[in-house]
């Protein structure tokens, strides 16, 4: 086996780096004792060539961790050293020349957790794990990295592909050899057991499916639309959340005419913000104001806007308050931005420019559009308009707790990205499922449904079954037994212990990362 070696690439000058080196033998100084294993001992390093005359680092963390029992499962030494990019150098251009048996080489990239991985320390799920927690920027993604790494989706994949491999067992069993022995179970008998065992397999497949979906928004983001009339706000607004000028502010209608996106991290949240182009459609409610003819740029957005908010997650649809005839007030809104908002699970209506009325008269006029407006449309009968001032906000001298009511709405839009995340206590480690197992998952699904469909649909509790529980009737067990071995390689793909072909191919693709 080939001695390797890798650093960590961090360095901010403290004593940081450390290199990780597989099974490297070098000779030890003659006046200090061996190294104690699972034991850090201070150590001064001497280039290998010198004699003990050169010092590459004259207090250096030493620790030595022998197999099986190490993050690799092979004998592991590693070397804390201090972090100024000239040590780093220097021992890493010196390790190569020590004495050992094998030649020496930088380790590939991933290939100590490979090494996990081909000794059992890990699985492939925890290998998944391992690449989502480096990569984690926010602490939800984190959250849900670190309890992929448990090891108990792996296990759970594992029983039940020990399950199926039983089964398929059993009825193979019965094909090959029901004519010359006696089986203390009927064939029909062992079809019930086996399918029941299925049935509940497949319950929980359709769990970990819905869980991986919620688990997907905290890995990629959840993607929010703002939607509106022109001059609402929309970009004011947007500015406000992100924190910096993200979109233009102008009083021109129609400022935004492409989709402007912003990421940030609320609370934990990776969130992907669009502030949109302004809806302006007949059925737009603006009585007092001027209209001009929409030209092709504008319509362009506005269609772009339109399929960006069908694709989002959450959509805040704002209005304003206008006072467009003085002595009279409204509330401006679109009404097509209220029909998509009613069509998504999670949405927000919120209402611009409080500060330009009291207090009565604004009471008034959003009870009056929450009766009038929202509680005809389906999805936002029981929606309750937040109010805001991006005026009063952008006051840095205010002392009010919330200027401008956003932490308000920021407050609504987490409590929407932990209805739309959260799991119960119990099934808190499906957060750690992938993407690539979803697939793998819905996978083995279908070939479990073609099982159940083989059979008949015996011992699933449907009512009015094919299936002929007597004696007379012969299902389709060999392609029964069929289904249920693509069904286990396909759970073995998930934690790479299966016997599929393509395992080396995944294997080369997870460890890169």
């Amino acid at each position: 086996m080939e001695v390797f070696f890798v650093t960590n690439p961090l360095s901010n000058g403290a004593m940081t780096p450390f290199m990780r080196c597989q099974r490297l033998k070098a000779k030890p100084a003659l006046h200090k004792p061996s190294l104690k294993p699972r034991y850090a001992a201070v150590r001064t390093l001497y280039h290998p060539e010198s004699s003990e005359s050169e010092v590459l680092d004259s207090a250096a963390l030493v620790l030595f961790f022998p197999g099986p029992k190490t993050v690799t499962g092979d004998d592991v030494l590693e070397l804390h050293i201090h972090g100024g990019s000239a040590t780093v150098k220097a021992v890493l251009s010196a390790i190569p020349k020590c004495a050992a048996d094998l030649s020496i080489r930088y380790a590939e990239p991933g290939e100590f957790t490979k090494r996990a991985f081909l000794n059992d320390r890990l699985d492939l799920a925890q290998v998944e794990a391992l690449s989502e927690i480096l990569s984690a920027e926010t602490e939800q993604q984190r959250r849900a990295a670190v309890r992929g790494s448990s090891g108990s989706l792996g296990r759970t994949y594992d029983d039940w592909r020990r399950q199926l491999l039983e089964a398929r067992a059993e009825m193979e069993a019965l094909i090959d050899f029901s004519e010359d022995q006696h089986f203390d179970e009927s064939p029909n008998s062992l079809i019930i057991n086996v399918t029941s065992q299925v049935t509940q397999i497949l319950q929980s497949i359709h769990l970990h499916e819905r869980a991986s979906e919620r688990s997907e928004l905290l890995r990629n983001g959840i993607k929010i639309a703002l939607v509106g009339p022109p001059n609402v706000g929309k970009s004011s607004f947007m500015n406000q959340i992100v924190g910096r000028e993200a979109s233009i502010v102008s009083g021109e209608s129609g400022t935004t005419r492409d989709i402007v996106e912003a990421n940030l991290d609320i609370r934990g949240y990776l969130c992907t913000f669009a502030d949109t182009a302004g809806f302006r459609t007949a059925a737009g409610v603006d009585p007092h104001g001027p209209e001009s003819r929409m030209g092709a740029i504008e319509e362009e957005g506005i269609r772009r806007a339109r399929v960006k908010a069908t694709q989002s997650d959450v959509i805040i649809v704002l209005a304003s308050v206008e006072a467009d005839i003085p002595g009279k007030t409204h509330i401006r809104y679109d009404l097509e931005t209220l029909r998509l908002a009613g069509n998504c699970n999670e949405r927000l209506v919120v209402v611009n420019k409080r500060d330009t009325v009291s207090e009565d008269e604004l009471r008034t006029l959003v009870q009056r559009f929450t009766e009038e407006v929202l509680r005809g449309l389906g999805g936002l009968e029981n929606i309750q308009p937040l109010l805001i001032s991006c005026k009063e906000a952008e006051d840095q001298s205010s002392d009010r707790a919330d200027p401008g009511g956003i932490k308000a709405v920021t407050d609504r839009l987490v409590a929407s990205f932990q209805n739309m995340t959260s799991l119960p206590t119990a099934l808190h480690d499906l957060h750690g499922v992938t993407e690539r197992q979803r697939q793998l998952l819905v996978q083995c699904r279908k070939h479990l449904e073609d099982y159940i469909e083989s059979v008949g649909g015996v011992g699933t509790g449907v009512e009015g079954s094919a299936y002929d529980e007597s004696p007379g009737h012969d299902a389709d067990i060999t392609m029964a037994a069929e289904h249920l071995r693509y069904a286990a390689n396909t759970l073995g793909r998930i934690t790479g212990r299966g016997e599929a072909g393509d395992v080396e191919e995944i294997l080369g693709v997870i460890f890169e990362k």
